[in-house]
């Protein structure tokens, strides 16, 4: 048995309390991640359908969206997104991730090497939302998961579902609620079965009268088990997005759970804090965002998008 390969397998399964597949909690969009991965509210953006499918719903013409990001030396992710009108209730959507952890120096029980192998995640993303009446969406997404390491492979299948409700005027105000990864894993990386990362999350965005901002609050992982309720306050985001003119957005954030998991010592330093800005010129749009991880370090992403 290869030892490296092994070690990384065991790792996986010594998580058996956990779920697998973690990496589909991560944010897939700079201007969702610039506010702190509160976006389960926010309109009019081919993104909405990795954290809401019923968002799809808000979009009246075809857009598409790639980005990236960084962190550390070798983890990269490369997502792209797509929405289209089928008719004049419902919309299409297609997405894709793919995670890049990079090359390792494979080695045996002896410690020789004995070459390198790779290790990836992809996530194929097929969604559609119609509009139940004028200020009511659903949404629904089917998700098809491939994770390998080496030689060695898993995939899933899991479904996302969302509602998106609309108040207009003075204050509009917009409410969202998803259900993210509910499904089941086809082949494991041994005859061990493991739970995909259910999560329930329900959220608001809120425009105040006279002022160019958006402002989110998301709750996350309302269906994880708390045995004082108080707890389950910890998985909430905070962000806004401050229209600046017609052509330039900025936008912030705070992820409560990422600011109490990334202490080191007595110190958070700037762990759950999130920045970036956006700029719109005719049909382009250019976002970048900034999360800090604390000492651990930080995470840069870039979209880019068009509007057809």
């Amino acid at each position: 048995m290869k030892f490296l390969i092994t070690l990384i397998i065991f790792t996986f399964q010594s998580f058996a309390d956990s779920p697998t597949y973690l990496f589909l909690r991560n944010d897939v969009s700079a201007r969702a991640a610039a506010m702190g991965g509160s976006f389960v509210s926010m309109k009019n953006d081919p993104n909405g359908i990795f954290y809401n499918p019923a968002l799809l719903s808000t979009i009246n013409q075809e857009k598409f969206s790639l980005g990236y990001m960084t962190f550390l030396s070798q983890y990269k992710t490369t997502y792209f997104s797509y929405s289209t009108v089928f008719d004049s209730t419902s919309k299409l959507g297609v997405g894709l991730i793919y995670n890049s952890y990079g090359d390792f120096i494979e080695k045996d029980e002896y410690n020789n090497e004995l070459g390198t192998f790779s290790v990836s995640d992809l996530v194929l993303i097929t969604s559609y939302a119609f509009n139940y009446d004028e200020n009511i969406s659903i949404g629904v997404s089917s998700k098809l998961i491939y994770s390998a390491i080496s030689n060695y492979s898993s995939n899933a299948l899991a479904l996302d579902a969302g509602i998106y409700y609309f108040i207009p005027g003075n204050n509009p105000l917009s409410i969202g609620a998803s259900i993210q990864h509910l499904g089941k894993q086809i082949n494991s990386y041994n005859t061990t079965e493991e739970d995909l990362p259910l999560d329930v999350k329900i959220g608001i965005t809120l425009k105040p009268e006279h002022l160019p901002l958006d402002i989110n609050l998301n709750f996350h992982k309302i269906n994880v088990q708390q045995n004082i309720i108080s707890d389950r306050l910890r998985y909430f985001t905070i962000g806004g997005e401050f229209t600046i003119s017609e052509s330039m957005r900025l936008r912030f954030g705070y992820n409560n759970e990422k600011r109490k998991d990334m202490k080191l010592g007595t110190s958070s330093d700037m762990a759950g804090f999130s920045f970036g800005g956006g700029i719109v010129k005719e049909n382009y749009t250019i976002d970048y965002s900034y999360s800090s991880l604390g000492k651990i370090g930080e995470v840069s992403r870039i979209n880019v998008g068009y509007s057809f």
